[in-house]
């Protein structure tokens, strides 16, 4: 999911950079830049770190077993040689 702690402190960043006399119009700005901040992420399809991490263990076990074939491909086409 997306890091809402990260959200809410780029939208308060955002706000602080009004002006000091628009008090109400920086809560408001605040809340509104969180909203808009959150929904553009979702939109970009992202994958939470969790996910991602799982993907990259199945991946490497994968990639282990692709290497423990290709050893084994090559030591049965050294042993077919081997016999003709």
């Amino acid at each position: 999911m997306i890091d809402v702690p990260s959200i809410d402190a780029l939208a308060r960043r955002l706000a602080e950079a009004v002006p000091p006399g628009f008090t109400q119009a920086r809560e408001d700005l605040a809340a509104n830049f969180r909203d808009v901040l959150a929904q553009g992420l979702r939109r970009l399809d992202l994958v939470t770190r969790e996910e991602f991490d799982v993907q990259r263990q199945v991946l490497s076990r994968t990639r282990e077993r692709v290497e423990q074939y290709e050893k084994r491909i090559t030591e049965l086409e050294s042993r077919l040689s081997s016999k003709n």
